[in-house]
């Protein structure tokens, strides 16, 4: 099978589980300059490390985010996303102000929707030869 890096151990399991996450302002309104991106890794560095999440890699543009982490089994993205969000959200609201203008309508930063894709690991078809080609006691 693949070679792993960086694969995590916990009690009962060891996991290479990354993600790739997408985050939308809402209206995709052109939102943030560099000092917010800046401010929004050191908030959601924050909230993934509550999560014992990894966040391996972040970036993005003036409307939308791009975050890689490397998640426990036990986290569901869902509940991360929602934390992630949320949060980034009331504290930038809090810390900017100016940032009003652009959700004054919905008293949302965010759009309701984001995009999360595997990554890492073999394709399905690797996976299931590995599986059939495993020595199965008669």
């Amino acid at each position: 099978m693949a070679e792993y890096q960086n694969i995590r151990t916990g009690r009962h399991c060891a996991f290479a589980l990354h993600a790739h996450l997408v985050f939308v302002t809402k209206y995709r309104h052109k939102v943030f300059a560099e000092r917010h991106l800046t401010r929004l890794e050191e908030i959601m560095r924050d909230v993934c490390a509550d999560f014992e999440v990894e966040l391996v890699e972040f970036n993005g543009e003036n409307n939308h985010v791009h975050l890689l982490v490397n998640f426990p089994p036990k986290v569901a993205l869902s509940k991360l996303v929602n934390s992630l969000k949320g949060v980034s959200s009331r504290r930038l609201r809090q810390e900017y102000p100016e940032l009003v203008k652009h959700y004054w309508r919905a008293q949302r930063l965010w759009s309701g929707s984001y995009f999360a894709g595997s990554v890492d690991g073999a394709p399905l078809s690797i996976v299931r030869q590995y599986i059939e080609q495993q020595n199965r006691p008669a």
